[in-house]
């Protein structure tokens, strides 16, 4: 018997995944899943074993259930988690943690007013480079950050992502939020609270979508450094890399996502080194780990729903201003 048992809610790409991730989480075990689409919900659950249950309802009343994994499209997360929340389940939630900032707060009371523990899949944070930069930074190796950049950039939904509800900002979040929620959350967990977003962009190749296909987004910390996202659907080159300058050094990482995970790192007084990072293994299951010790152990999740937050928050503010031409304050 496990310490925890779990319920699925979604069972498409995504709620796949996680499913098998949890399986490699030694304290936890998944006992069974829901989703509307029921063929989808009987598939999961054959693969993994466990009862396909018919109602959201019956799922949340169970009482050998402790936690529900959320793997639906955003804008069912608000209502999902806060009956999540009200049932008294622990919440993992799939980013973005919702489409809007409004809907974010009411996700974050509800589980306040619960007493469960929220946690966000921001999976990137357990990759080996994401959270290589950031343990450099932390270790003090290139001093204080001046300037990160990132570029996420590939082409039009396609294949099993080509959902009709990822064309929609309003259902998915849009590019800002349904890609690169990573990579936002990357910045602000390496450089801290953004204070002010600038940014430009348009609609070019998914004429299809109600939102930008290609942004460039300008951020300011707190702290104050700078930070810089490409963002685009719009590339038939796509890539993913960037680099972070610092009061006394630089990091390179020209890929986010390699079998030898390594980045270049330079001290203004010391010659360029290739550095070598840890892989963690496989990061789904890292981060699933980590919200179940944070139940188990009573403490709180390494990604917060206030770290979801202001995620979107910094995403709505570049759409803003997209819009508007002008710069958006924070906070």
């Amino acid at each position: 018997m496990s310490d925890m048992n779990v319920g699925l809610i979604g069972c498409g790409v995504m709620g796949g995944s996680l499913a098998g991730a949890l399986e490699q989480v030694e304290q936890a075990a998944l006992v069974a899943v829901f989703d509307p689409d029921a063929e989808a919900a009987r598939q999961v659950a054959a693969e993994r074993g466990v009862q396909a249950e018919s109602a959201l309802e019956t799922m949340l009343s169970r009482e050998d259930i402790r936690g529900v994994i959320i793997a639906a499209p955003p804008f069912l997360h608000r209502e999902l988690c806060v009956a999540a929340s009200e049932a008294g389940k622990h919440v993992f939630v799939e980013k973005p943690l919702a489409p809007t900032v409004a809907d974010c707060d009411e996700i974050i009371a509800a589980a306040e007013r619960a007493g469960v523990k929220l946690m966000v899949g921001q999976v990137c944070r357990y990759h080996a480079i994401h959270g290589g930069v950031k343990r450099i930074v932390d270790s003090g190796d290139v001093g204080d950050p001046i300037f990160m950049q990132v570029a996420r950039t590939g082409g039009p939904w396609s294949g099993v992502w080509a959902k009709s509800w990822r064309a929609s900002r309003e259902k998915s979040g849009g590019i800002l939020m349904e890609i690169n929620a990573h990579e936002i959350d990357f910045m602000l967990y390496v450089c801290g609270k953004a204070t002010s977003v600038f940014a430009s962009g348009g609609r070019y190749v998914s004429t299809d979508l109600d939102y930008p296909d290609v942004a460039a987004v300008t951020l300011q910390f707190e702290s104050g450094a700078t930070g810089f996202l490409h963002s685009s659907m719009a590339s038939a080159l796509g890539g993913y890399g960037g680099h972070l300058d610092g009061t006394e050094g630089a990091i390179r990482f020209p890929a986010l996502f390699m079998e030898d995970p390594e980045v270049k790192l330079k001290r203004f007084d010391g010659e360029q080194e290739t550095r070598p990072l840890q892989d963690p293994g496989n990061p789904v299951a890292a981060e699933l780990a980590a919200w179940v010790g944070a139940v188990l152990n009573d403490h709180e999740p390494e990604v917060t729903g206030m770290d979801g937050r202001a995620v979107v928050e910094v995403a709505e503010a570049a759409y803003e201003s997209i819009e508007s031409g002008r710069p958006v304050t924070i906070g």
